[in-house]
């Protein structure tokens, strides 16, 4: 059975990985392993050594700690207190609004997340 933060970090290599639009099979070639590994990563059911998390973050832009946000460290699991629920980035719809949120110039991206608020309060 995986370790809790095994399988978080896996979830936030996916998470990244997914957000910036590259495949396993790039993001295998770029730290030097097959793609099945990273697989293993993302599900959990291998552990990431410190080195290769490291070349995994170069490789996708973010520093380690990137990996371990939304963990609780005494417990070693995401916090009941969350604003936004724990499945919410499993959600592929979510994911995709975000990617394409990050795609649209800052300017207007702006004026969405206004009008985005303004809408939410209505409801």
């Amino acid at each position: 059975m995986a370790h809790k933060v095994d399988e978080h970090v896996g979830k936030r290599i996916r998470q990244r990985r997914w957000l910036i639009g590259m495949t396993q099979q790039k993001l295998a070639e770029m730290v030097g392993i097959k793609f099945q590994q990273i697989q293993n990563y993302e599900t959990g059911a291998n552990r990431v050594s410190a080195s290769r998390l490291w070349d995994i973050g170069e490789a996708m832009g973010v520093s380690v700690g990137f990996f371990f946000e939304g963990l609780d460290a005494a417990k070693g699991t995401q916090p009941s207190s969350a604003i936004v629920p724990g499945d919410l980035l499993e959600d592929k719809e979510a994911m995709e609004l975000v990617r394409s949120y990050y795609a649209i110039p800052q300017n207007q991206r702006r004026r969405l997340f206004e009008l985005a608020r303004v809408l939410s309060d209505v409801a």
